[in-house]
């Protein structure tokens, strides 16, 4: 058993930067983050006995974190900050890091306006998953998921320019 935990923390503690996108893809105020990265790590513990390394272990973290997210949101029933964004954050010209993350910040609360499907099919495609890597860790088939990953990359980009601002 304690071979077990170890070689799980250690994968966990290797892809927790993948746990920590979802949280931030599906939460928007930092408690939320933290209690969903939580319930990810628990439910990646429940289900690892039935990890048989068929695939690489973050294929399958996605689908499980994935899927843990989508669960967690419904049971929380979140609403929506509809808040202009432009309230959120004051545009100003400063230096290259500081801009970057003004944009990753408007783009996550973009992000928070999706569905929990669209937000899933985000993050892959933010992560460079190929449309049939997204396809297998949505259980849906790859025309279906490039369908899909267009119209929502295309309502992200009507999102944002109905905030004000346009990368």
């Amino acid at each position: 058993m304690l071979e077990t935990q170890k070689a799980f923390l250690k994968q966990i503690n290797h892809n927790k930067g993948i746990i920590h996108k979802i949280s931030k893809m599906y939460m928007d105020n930092a408690l939320d983050q933290e209690d969903l990265f939580q319930e990810i790590v628990m439910q990646l513990w429940k289900a690892y006995p039935s990890f048989k390394g068929k695939s690489k272990f973050s294929t399958w973290m996605y689908r499980v974190a994935l899927n843990t997210a989508i669960v967690f949101f419904k049971k929380e029933n979140r609403k929506i900050d509809k808040t202009p964004l432009q309230e959120q954050i004051d545009i100003a010209d400063i230096n290259d890091s500081a801009d970057k993350e003004e944009k990753l910040a408007y783009l996550y609360k973009a992000v928070q306006e999706l569905n929990q499907i669209e937000k899933a099919l985000i993050f892959l495609f933010l992560e460079n998953q190929s449309h049939k890597e997204i396809a297998q860790n949505l259980g849906i088939s790859e025309v279906n998921a490039r369908v899909k990953l267009n119209r929502t990359k295309e309502k992200l980009q009507q999102i944002i320019k109905n905030n004000g601002y346009e990368f």
